[in-house]
């Protein structure tokens, strides 16, 4: 349970920080993204705000023999490139530049009811369901 309250906890804040940010305005994040008239630097202020709070945090957490409210630090151990992760850092890439939007600010976003949000949602969650289903190791 305090895995859930702890997930909880980090979630409401980082969706509070999505929203005071404007970071979960679809509109900022295109803005930064076209350079050629009206170029809105506000996402890579907040990204270098959330790297200089978030770097103390890593420094700490790399001192401990292990986690909080688990049993062991899930950290990925392949450092692979491969083409699962070409064609999935692309079609995040695309649809980002696309909608403005992201995995969390769509969360966020999708509070408003706002057709276009649930839509974005709706396909990130379908092509989650597909991804797993397509590449999952059977038997698992």
């Amino acid at each position: 349970m305090n895995v859930l309250l702890a997930s909880l906890f980090c979630g409401l804040i980082f969706g509070f920080g999505l929203i005071i940010s404007g970071m979960s305005n679809p509109a900022r994040v295109l803005n930064f993204l076209d350079w050629s008239n009206h170029w809105d630097p506000t996402l890579a202020l907040v990204m270098g705000g959330a790297i200089l709070v978030a770097l103390p945090g890593f420094k700490w957490v790399r001192k401990r023999q292990q986690p909080l409210f688990t049993e062991s630090f899930d950290i990925p151990t392949t450092s692979k490139i491969d083409a699962k992760l070409i064609v999935g850092s692309s079609l995040f890439g695309i649809g980002w530049g696309i909608a403005g939007l992201c995995p969390g600010p769509s969360i966020v976003g999708a509070v408003t009811l706002n057709t276009d949000i649930l839509l974005f949602v709706g396909a990130m969650l379908i092509g989650m369901w597909a991804q797993h289903s397509l590449f999952s190791k059977k038997g698992s």
